[in-house]
């Protein structure tokens, strides 16, 4: 078991592990592994579009001195539990909008005390901002049309200081070209003062999608 260049983030080969915070246990039936006492979960970059991510390229280090994560499009709480795991000193605020989904992401967060789940619409971020303040990392992974604003939006009303934007093409629009629709979204993003690095594309894990990294 390899650390990675990710806090809290290992690697077999191909495959990532984060520590299991309740050793025996798994949240969406993924494969677990023991090495020197310590339990370790398979991270599934097909379940995950974070794990994609990070198998995909070698990222810029998005969680170094992150204390507080806010995480739009929280479901079931698959990729949370793993940022969970990864950062155990960290607090991770979940936000979803559909009921049944928040039930299993509370049930989650009843077994892993540094997730904070919290049913509410994204698109709302002033519903939410007391209970969360600032967050060292923003992370949406939303699939309404407007992902830019969302994420825009956001990002000021927490004061974020960088993101990481999972963009979900086709939940933008049907008519125009992928490419057409990730340099609009980087258009958008960038008029508003953000600093957009290198899109990263989540295939073959996630078709037409593509993760952009954001300072504030």
């Amino acid at each position: 078991m390899e650390p990675t260049d990710w806090p809290g983030v290992f690697r077999i080969g191909r495959d990532l592990y984060t520590r299991n915070a309740l050793p025996g246990e798994t949240v969406y039936g993924e494969d677990l592994r023991s090495e020197s006492g310590t339990e370790f979960r398979r991270w599934d970059p097909w379940r995950s579009k974070l794990a994609a991510y990070l198998s995909n390229t070698r990222p810029p280090p998005l969680l170094d001195g992150v204390r507080t994560v806010l995480y739009l499009g929280a479901a079931h709480g698959t990729t949370v539990s793993h940022l969970a795991d990864a950062l155990p000193d960290a607090t991770v605020f979940a936000v979803e909008k559909s009921p049944p989904s928040f039930a299993p992401l509370l049930a989650l967060a009843r077994r892993r005390p540094n997730v904070i789940p919290i049913l509410a619409d994204a698109q709302l971020p002033e519903r939410y901002a007391a209970d969360v303040g600032p967050v060292d990392l923003l992370y949406q992974d939303v699939a309404q049309r407007d992902q830019t604003r969302i994420y825009r939006e956001n990002a000021v009303t927490c004061r974020a200081r960088r993101g990481l934007l999972m963009l979900k093409i086709r939940s933008v629009t049907q008519r125009l070209p992928p490419g057409q629709v990730a340099k609009e979204a980087r258009r958008d993003l960038v008029q508003a003062g953000h600093r957009v690095g290198e899109g990263v594309d989540l295939g073959p894990f996630s078709r037409e999608h593509l993760a952009l990294p954001i300072d504030a």
